[in-house]
Parts: structure tokens; sequence; C-alpha cells
């Protein structure tokens, strides 16, 4: 297989790759999955399925009631380590595959560096069971552990629809059986997963707060001093004083963590850490009490 590798160009690779990530994580990889991804014609498409097959046999099973390749049980990737790291930031960006034939050399010889957040993120096996139950619309049968539970980990029935990167870790958007209720789960906190027979039935459109989309009103900290407001302002490509941000219900309450905003009524917080303030506070409150101080 290495000597093989070496002999398949890097465009043909980054296909095989996304052909083991679709596969893999999503449950399901079609001729038109591919075709759509890379701009290439179904008999393009058709070609490199045909190749993995050949390059990893034990990996696919060809589903007539899908009309696509599913993962076998003894699937082992050979294009990628397929990490949660790397998928969920591949969804995240949309894009059709991770890596480049550069090693680590800057493309544009730019350097670039991230904040070396820790990672908080579940096993391969949890997360493409997840991944799974949301693109094919399924209950999820999940083992999580909630910071509010007596007994960890709880066994639960959940649909889910929506992945949510606040920045600093990711959720899981979905249906909880036992509360009646849509809620964020913390993917990390999954132990355990396994995508149900069932299908779901609950989906986003039922889900009024990942739905309905508010405008959220900020405005620099009245501590500032005028200079500093100006220029703050400059930050956001504003100069009225005024910034709005559109943004899910849901999702009201990460945004006001991530933007360091000031929620207390009285804007008691240090105007240095917390440098935005919220001016519509009677309309979003509400969606996001636990943010607000």
């Amino acid at each position: 297989m290495p000597k093989m590798l070496n002999d398949i160009k890097w465009s043909t690779q980054q296909r095989l790759q996304h052909i083991e990530l679709m596969a893999y994580y999503t449950g399901i990889i079609t001729r038109s999955d591919l075709a759509r991804a890379f701009a290439i014609s179904d008999a393009a498409a058709t070609k490199d399925l045909k190749l993995y097959t050949e390059l990893a046999p034990d990996n696919l099973n060809y589903r007539h009631s899908v009309f696509g390749f599913v993962p076998s049980d003894n699937f082992r990737p050979q294009f990628s380590e397929l990490t949660p790291a790397e998928v969920l930031s591949i969804i995240a960006a949309n894009l059709a595959a991770t890596g480049s034939p550069y090693d680590n050399q800057p493309l544009y010889n730019i350097p670039t560096e991230p904040l070396p957040l820790p990672l908080r993120l579940p096993k391969h096996a949890v997360l493409a069971q997840i991944l799974r139950a949301i693109k094919q619309s399924r209950k999820l049968a999940a083992s999580y552990h909630s910071l509010s539970d007596r007994e960890s980990p709880q066994k639960r029935v959940i649909e889910p629809h929506a992945l949510v990167n606040t920045g600093l870790r990711w959720h899981l958007r979905a249906y909880n059986e036992e509360t009646y209720d849509f809620r964020d789960f913390v993917l990390s906190r999954f132990t355990a997963a396994q995508m149900l027979p069932e299908t779901a039935e609950s989906s986003a459109q039922y889900d009024d707060d990942w739905s309905e989309i508010v405008t959220l009103q900020l405005s620099p900290h009245p501590e500032i001093s005028a200079q500093k407001r100006a220029r703050l302002l400059i930050d956001y490509q504003n100069e009225n004083g005024l910034i709005e941000v559109p943004v899910r219900r849901a999702l009201i309450g990460y945004l006001l963590q991530h933007l360091a905003v000031d929620t207390t009524a009285d804007h008691r917080m240090n105007p240095n850490a917390h440098q935005l303030i919220v001016l519509n506070r009677d309309e979003i409150e509400p969606f996001a009490s636990w943010a607000f101080a």
C-alpha cells in the first residue's frame, strides 16, 4: 500500500481521503457526493470509488438501498488519521479534505500560530455515530456526563440536528427525549454513542431557539475613554457606536462569552477585560439568562 500511495497524484489522494471521511463519519459516500465536493464528473467519481475499493477492499460495502457505499465493521482509514480535530475543522471550514503536500511549510510563506487550546473532543467512534445521526436524521442513544447529574454517565436518547463551535469547545444541538426540549450537549462529555434505526421525530425546524434569529446590539463600555471607544469601534468597522450582530437565539450566550461582553445591569465589570456592553438586554436575556451577571 505505501508504495502504491506514492504513485497516486495528490489531488487523487485528497478525493480518496474525502471518501474515507464521508463513509466513516457520516455513514455513506455516494458518487454524487464525491462529484459535487470536487466538481468532477460522475464518471471520474466512479473511477475514484473503484480505485478506493481496490486499495482498501475491506473498508466499504455497496448498499443498493442508498445507492452508495457504507463503512464495513472492519473499516481502517488509509489516507488520513481522521482524528476528530481534523474532521471537525474540515466540516467547520466546509472543505472537501485536509492536509497538503507542503507538510508544515506555509503555502504562502506567511507563518500563522493558533492558540494552544486543550482539545475537548470525543473519541473517533463516538463522533462518527453522532455525525451519522445528524446526517441521516436518526435518533441517538448516548452515554453523557452532565455536570448536574448525580450519577454519571447518564443514558440518554436524543435527536441531534447541528454542531456548534463556540471557539473554545464543540456542542451538539439536539432534542432531549427525557426533558422534552431542545438543548446543548458538550461534545467531549459523550463517552459512548450509537445511532438508532428509528428516524428522528424532531428537527431544526421545530427548534425555535435555533431557527429564530435576533440582533444582538452592543456598544463600547461607558467607562472606556472616548479615544479608546473610537478605536474599538474601528475593530468592528463601525463609527456610530452601535454594533449589531445577527445571531441564533440558542447561541446568544456563547457569543456574549466569546466577545467578553459585560453582561451586568450596571456595567460594573472591568472595562479593560470587558470592553463591550449589551444595549438590548431586556430582549436578549430571556434566551441566555445563564450568561448574564
